[in-house]
């Protein structure tokens, strides 16, 4: 298979496009967020998956499994342009680059959680109130961190601060490894809720979990255990 990137019909998804997504909506009434064909990986080796075919559109939720090692992460970093060894075809039809939550935090030890939230929601051209954040924090188990810094915060706290993002920017597709792996019961249930509340509103979310949604929306499985 050939790899190949259909800068036509959306965006190009690379590090760049993340901080400068381009204005052009080219299908405003499309039925399809992501369409990724043929999509085949090796690492060290060993074959991940091969003629994977991944699609989302509006309202949907997929969630893909498989055992640690079987390329969960690797194919959600190929969807947004961090890995670029396979081969196959990914096509994206959206206003602005998907919201992505990945394995690492994503925040900034030398700057405060609220600091870190307004700076993570301006990337997403998103200004907040600190009432909003105060809001999500007692949601993300966080009430009362909003002047620490990160440095002191566990590796989960963290990932919570980033998760943030998710209850305050406005954005049609989320992308998100292992997004239930750093919160308790109470944030597990917060977190289905917004994504229920994403979903009816016409979001699409594809994302890695071992663990059991129970949300009204359908959930779209991806095994990728061989």
């Amino acid at each position: 298979l050939e790899k190949t990137t259909d800068y036509t019909a959306a965006y190009r998804c690379s590090l760049s496009a993340l901080y400068n997504p381009p204005p052009l909506f080219l299908n405003p009434f499309g039925l399809r967020m992501l369409l990724a064909r043929g999509l085949s990986c090796e690492r060290s080796r060993r074959q991940l998956f091969s003629a994977l075919d991944v699609e989302l559109g509006p309202g949907q939720l997929m969630q893909v499994r498989g055992r640690n090692g079987s390329g969960k992460t690797t194919l959600l970093r190929i969807l947004m342009g961090f890995f670029t060894d396979f081969e196959g075809e990914i096509e994206w039809d959206l206003e602005s680059p998907p919201l992505f939550l990945g394995h690492s935090p994503g925040v900034s030890p030398r700057m405060t959680v609220v600091e870190n939230i307004r700076w993570l929601c301006l990337m997403q051209d998103t200004e907040v109130t600190d009432r909003e954040i105060d809001r999500v924090l007692v949601v993300l188990g966080l009430e009362g961190y909003q002047d620490s810094f990160c440095s002191g915060l566990s590796e989960g706290q963290r990932k919570r601060v980033n998760l943030a993002r998710f209850f305050l920017c406005d954005n049609p597709c989320w992308i998100m490894d292992e997004p239930f792996s750093s919160i308790d019961a109470a944030g597990f249930d917060h977190l289905q809720e917004r994504m229920q509340s994403h979903l009816q509103a016409g979001g699409g979310i594809l994302l890695t979990s071992h663990q059991t949604l129970t949300l009204e929306s359908e959930i779209r499985m991806l095994d990728l255990t061989p």
